[in-house]
């Protein structure tokens, strides 16, 4: 059972039945009552294909994960603001379709062919490291997209940042206003454009504030994970040098990893070494002390996208971007000197 055999059954045209699965005003209420009949009598579903066919959209939306590592697709940040897009999204009436971007690496077989393929409506961009080319030839497309914390600008491409500067001015002025002047930070070896913005911000805070930004304070991850932070401060902590009585870390996994360095080393939090994140991941609330951190409102982040993805697909508004603030969350890993 297809649509030309309820076409013929019905008869109409294969064109007037694609109308009524599709929900158009300018066919007769007695014409659609007998074709929808006829489809129920039949068991006839019309399928994806048939709608996609018939309307050239497919209700559709691509995620993409930018960078070859996909280290963002196992950060708890990401899932949460993707679980808040994906429900937003599904509002509207679309399903998501998450891309690899392992197998097609180094391919000929790019994000944008394979979107024309799945006849994607929109797509949502995640930032990460070392972008592919074949993201910004997406985002440079006519396929309206939104990015996660990575610009790019393209005709129907809008995107949605954090507002990373005040990020690293907002751990330094809470540092200063507590007494800290000897300051280090961690961050990660692999420069993504909100890892650079992070630390030129913050070494630009230190000076604003009038703080010396002792080099070998300055400390880089391998990996956004607990262990690259451990390794990252462990290193510092075995080196011999003197050290910070602060620590900025760009991810709050980044500190869980510190934070359990300079307890090995039989060293006190806040007392001797005190640390703030970013991000506010719910273990955060959980650690041993609790984590002073940056607040970014996830649900917001996701539900922002899915409503600017969904204007740009229905032409309800133009390419924009949006700054969103961050919030200070005091807990007990950064007391008062």
């Amino acid at each position: 059972m297809n649509i030309k055999t309820i076409a013929q059954l019905s008869g109409v045209s294969i064109a007037t039945v694609s109308k009524i699965i599709n929900n158009y005003t300018d066919v007769s209420q007695e014409t659609r009552k007998r074709v929808l009949k006829i489809m129920e009598e039949n068991g006839y579903r019309p399928s994806s294909s048939a709608k996609t066919l018939a309307t050239k959209k497919s209700n559709l939306i691509g995620v993409v994960f930018a960078g070859k590592l996909n280290s963002e697709l196992k950060h708890p940040f990401f899932i949460d603001v993707i679980d808040s897009f994906k429900k937003q999204i599904g509002l509207f009436g679309f399903d998501v379709l998450l891309f690899s971007n392992e197998k097609f690496f180094d391919t000929k077989e790019d994000y944008l062919a394979r979107c024309r393929h799945f006849h994607v409506d929109g797509c949502i961009i995640i930032a990460g490291d070392e972008i592919e080319p074949s993201v910004h030839q997406l985002a440079a497309s006519d396929i309206p997209c939104v990015g996660l914390d990575i610009k790019f600008s393209g005709p129907n491409f809008s995107y949605i940042m954090s507002d990373n500067d005040k990020i690293s001015s907002k751990v330094v002025e809470h540092f200063y206003m507590n007494g800290y002047r000897d300051i280090g930070f961690i961050g990660i070896e692999r420069k993504s454009e909100v890892a650079t913005i992070r630390e030129t911000a913050f070494m630009k805070s230190l000076r604003s504030f009038g703080i010396h930004a002792n080099p070998e304070w300055i400390l880089h991850s391998k990996e956004y994970d607990e262990e690259s932070g451990y390794q990252a401060m462990k290193a510092l902590l075995v080196s011999g040098s003197a050290l910070p009585k602060a620590i900025f870390t760009i991810s709050d996994i980044l500190a869980f990893g510190a934070m359990r360095a300079i307890k090995e080393h039989n060293l006190s939090i806040p007392g001797d070494i005190a640390i703030i994140g970013c991000d506010d991941i719910d273990a955060s609330k959980y650690t041993d002390p609790s984590l002073t951190t940056l607040r970014q409102d996830k649900e917001k982040f996701g539900r922002l996208a899915a409503m600017m993805l969904f204007d740009l697909i229905n032409k309800q508004t133009e390419a924009q971007s949006i700054v969103v603030d961050t919030e200070l969350i005091i807990r007990k890993s950064c007391g008062s000197l």
